[in-house]
């Protein structure tokens, strides 16, 4: 098992910029292909932006943050990061961190997944 724990949620204004951190423990933080997602209230959970296990060579993102976020990862720290610039009152929701073995696909699910952290809030005001 791996538990993750998120950080680096908060308010700003639009345009503005955040980056989250995801911290695993338990079993190799390498092993997991590692997925942000996102769920504002009375949505769906969504796909953000997903990197593959062992050294992260490939990265896939949502279409409406592509180009705006950048996921990438430090195996030596056991840490997942969201680099989020740019953002938009659209992108107000929270943010979840996840980890899977389900061979990583393009527009992973959120059932691709088996461990997940409790969230942070991430607000833009407009």
């Amino acid at each position: 098992q791996v538990q993750l724990v998120e950080s680096g949620g908060g308010l700003v204004q639009a345009g503005g910029s955040l980056r989250l951190s995801c911290a695993a423990s338990g079993r190799a933080f390498s092993w997991y292909n590692m997925g942000w997602f996102r769920q504002a209230p009375g949505k769906e959970r969504e796909f953000v932006a997903a990197i593959s296990r062992w050294s992260g060579m490939s990265t896939y993102y949502a279409d409406s943050v592509k180009g705006r976020f950048t996921i990438s990862k430090d195996n030596a720290k056991n840490t997942l990061y969201l680099q989020m610039n740019n953002l938009k009152p659209e992108d107000t929701a929270a943010y979840y961190c996840a980890a899977g073995q389900t061979p990583l696909r393009t527009r992973p699910t959120k059932e691709d997944y088996s461990y997940w952290g409790q969230g942070t809030q991430v607000t833009v005001s407009s």
